[in-house]
């Protein structure tokens, strides 16, 4: 048997601002400096507003990866998702997006909205691989190297909350 197939499933947590403790804050601050190695946002910041969504995987108590997102009106904008270093090839970034997928069904979203880096192959796949499709670039968006950023897109029937298919606007390679 593998090491890791010992360990066990990871929790996926929703934090709100009334629910996280400073430990889980710090957590979420570690695990994006160690993804980004300097601090995009600061989760408590981030968690003040009301509209920001945030999940936490956590394994043996300890927080490995969270997603972050806005939702307004009837979108949800995927901001951040981010797996520390040491725990990544584990499917923690797959569980998280899956479940923010679930909320913005039972919440009526009808469009979740993401970019994600140009040369970010594998995130591309993952993100591909639950119906996202490329709708657009933002040229120079990524302000540490100037990247592009590939814009993604996933729709709802708002009927139903089945996923739409959808097709690329622009060809990306993978």
């Amino acid at each position: 048997m593998r090491r890791d197939a010992a360990k066990s499933a990871p929790t996926l947590i929703q934090l709100t601002a009334e629910s996280a403790d400073d430990a889980a804050l710090d957590e979420i601050d570690a695990v994006a400096s160690a993804a980004f190695d300097v601090p995009q946002f600061s989760a408590r910041e981030e968690l003040r507003r009301p509209w920001t969504r945030c999940w936490v995987a956590r394994e043996e108590r300890r927080a490995f990866a969270f997603l972050i997102a806005w939702h307004v009106a009837d979108e949800l904008h995927v901001l951040n998702v981010a797996t520390c270093p040491t725990a990544r090839r584990r499917g923690l970034a797959t569980a998280l997006m899956r479940r923010s997928l679930e909320y913005a069904q039972e919440q009526r979203v009808r469009l979740v909205l993401l970019e994600v880096r140009r040369s970010n192959r594998a995130a591309i796949r993952l993100y591909r691989k639950l119906g996202f499709t490329a709708m657009g670039v933002r040229p120079r968006y990524y302000s540490d190297n100037g990247e592009d950023a590939v814009e993604m897109v996933l729709t709802f029937d708002p009927a139903t909350g089945a996923v739409q298919p959808g097709r690329d606007e622009i060809r990306i390679e993978v």
